[in-house]
């Protein structure tokens, strides 16, 4: 074997790795498109769960339609407006989106056209989709529809061209790795001019500007959204790698590094802030920490070290509780989710910190913290507040637009009963489930056991009064109703059962005592009038003496804190049992099969 033969063969090895390397990037952006995709479902229950029941399938379909109508709008238009070959400041449409009618020099190597395609458009979805929890529970569906179109059509790609598509601000230097400012921080300021002139929740200020608290319905399904999102956020991150060759695999780890250092230092931060704050860790502030980190992190996760991602993670902690705080109680801006705090405030941190802690690497200079001058982060700063500028002034039109021809909010009436109902004919987005989150096992049936309970404790007080309770066995009839908290349930139960009590009913109820429920808060602001999730026992006796279920339940419902409950005792005139037409206490017996 020649020489020659030999450098061929080198050759075609050489051609093959590329080959093999191309394809291996192009499946794993395609992976990374998908995962932003899911990013909707993540905002679908993290704004679900920061908002009220009745509301639910609003949020659902509105975080829908964002994908469904912002798809065809960017691959007709969009796409042109921000990758075309236009000038520094307006993309070229040439027709829909093609490699036949755009070409490829936009795209990264090893990308083929419709894989970068697709994950241009998830993106754009994403930027639109941060709107729909600031301006939750109150926006007409079809007005919410033309801001998702017109965002997608005009707003997101022409800053998207400016940053991204070869515009003049990424011509100054500008580095936006994966989005702070073109994706979270244009839907944060849309998100925030949306609130503004959409006006607050009813209820949501006091006449004297107080703010209440109005808590989410769904905690878990919030969470649940949160976990979607930080998984997703590895492909949103990672996936805007434009090469996995040589030094660049190395990139993408440390992208994942930098990108999950934030976070999770962003919420410890939260959860130590609300601690000492609230004197309890905030669950809902907690979560919003998690995605501040991801936002603040992605303009630069790779282009700051490790120590610079955990940094960058605690001040994003800082920024959300204060910055959701300050927009809440002194602007008076109603955010249902944190949706301006998170993707705006964070944003616009995200796209500084690149100026502050660049390394260099995938920059043309070092941040002012890291050995460099001033000159990156006053590129950042001019490139951020240009952004702002226009996102600010087109979506302060549109809204405004929106709001004087088709109206831009629900009527009173159709808030206080609730969008799913007003605006989709849909009764609850919950109906046939029925949530008994409070059981840690299935209760005994009924009357399996007939025996004096173990009384552990006595209450501090004297039960309120009740009327003349009858000696043992005189068959007068008597209800007991009893309202108490949800997580003593199966202990009442099981207390009922030792007693002979053989007929139960229980009802999932909301209410407030004198005290209007105990003192609790929400994201910062004490809830008023807080109606609390509470069980409506309703038992009717006779064999069994009155003053023996009234007891029982003193003990085993008494904590000696406020929400214990209270017995309530009623005089039954007749009970009818409709199998069999037996009236009075033969009707509430079973001897019969």
């Amino acid at each position: 074997m020649d020489v020659n033969s030999i450098l061929t063969n080198g050759e075609i090895t050489s051609f093959i790795e590329r080959v093999v390397d191309n394809a291996a990037f192009g499946i794993w952006f395609l992976i990374g498109a998908a995962l932003v995709f899911f990013m909707q479902a993540g905002f679908a229950m993290v704004e679900t769960g920061f908002t009220r029941a009745k509301n639910a399938g609003n949020i659902i379909m509105k975080n829908l339609m964002d994908f469904c109508i912002g798809t065809p709008v960017f691959w007709l238009v969009g796409f042109g407006i921000m990758f075309g070959a236009g000038n520094g400041f307006f993309g070229k449409i040439g027709g829909i989106a093609s490699e036949a009618n755009y070409g490829n020099a936009m795209l990264p190597d090893g990308v083929p056209f419709w894989a970068f395609l697709i994950f241009q458009t998830v993106f754009c979805a994403t930027s639109a989709t941060i709107v729909s929890g600031a301006m939750a529970e109150r926006t007409k569906f079809i007005s919410y529809c033309i801001y998702s179109l017109l965002i997608s059509l005009v707003v997101y790609p022409v800053s998207g061209h400016w940053i991204w598509g070869g515009g003049f601000i990424s011509q100054m230097g500008f580095h936006d790795f994966a989005g702070s400012c073109a994706v979270h921080m244009v839907g944060g300021v849309a998100a925030l001019i949306g609130a503004i002139i959409l006006g607050p929740r009813i209820g949501k200020y006091s006449k004297s500007g107080k703010s209440r608290a109005i808590p989410g319905h769904n905690l878990t399904v919030g969470a649940l959204g949160v976990f979607i999102l930080w998984f997703c956020w590895f492909g949103f991150n990672g996936a805007s790698t434009v090469s996995m060759e040589g030094d660049a695999i190395v990139s993408a780890g440390k992208i994942f590094v930098t990108t999950n250092l934030a976070a999770a230092v962003a919420t410890v931060t939260v959860m130590l802030i609300t601690w000492i704050r609230y004197k309890k860790p905030d669950v809902s502030m907690s979560l919003n920490g998690s995605l501040a980190g991801l936002v603040a992190i992605t303009a630069g996760c790779d282009t700051v070290s490790p120590t610079s991602a955990a940094i960058i993670g605690i001040i994003s902690g800082f920024i959300v509780v204060f910055g959701i705080e300050f927009i809440d109680k002194f602007l008076k801006i109603d955010d249902p989710v944190g949706a301006v705090g998170v993707h705006g405030l964070n944003g616009a941190f995200g796209t500084l910190a690149v100026g502050l802690f660049s390394d260099g690497a995938g920059t043309e200079w070092k941040g002012l913290l890291t050995g460099g001058g001033f000159h990156g982060f006053g590129v950042q700063f001019i490139g951020m507040a240009i952004t702002i500028a226009w996102v600010a002034v087109t979506m302060t039109i549109i809204f405004q637009v929106i709001k004087h021809t088709i109206g831009l909010r629900v009527s009173a009436e159709e808030e206080i009963a609730g969008l799913d109902m007003k605006e989709h004919g849909l009764a609850s987005a919950y109906d046939g489930f029925f949530v008994q989150d409070t059981m840690t096992k299935a209760p005994a049936p009924m009357g399996t056991s007939v025996k004096d309970p173990v009384i552990k404790h006595a209450p501090s007080a004297p039960a309120e009064s009740v009327p003349e309770i009858p000696a043992d066995g005189v068959h007068k009839l008597t209800k007991v109703v009893i309202i108490t908290r949800q997580n003593k349930l199966d202990e009442f139960m099981q207390a009922m059962n030792e007693i002979g009590v053989t007929g139960i009913t229980i009802t999932n109820v909301m209410g407030c005592g004198v005290q209007k429920g105990a003192p609790t808060y929400y994201r910062g602001v004490e809830v008023d009038m807080n109606l609390r999730p509470k069980v409506k026992i309703e038992i009717v006796v006779s064999l069994v003496p009155v003053q023996k279920v009234i007891d029982t339940a003193k003990a085993v419902l008494h904590t000696g804190q406020i929400g214990d409950g209270k017995v309530f005792v009623y005089d039954i005139e007749n009970v009818v049992k409709i199998r069999t037409g037996e009236e009075g206490f033969l009707a509430l017996q079973d001897t019969d099969a």
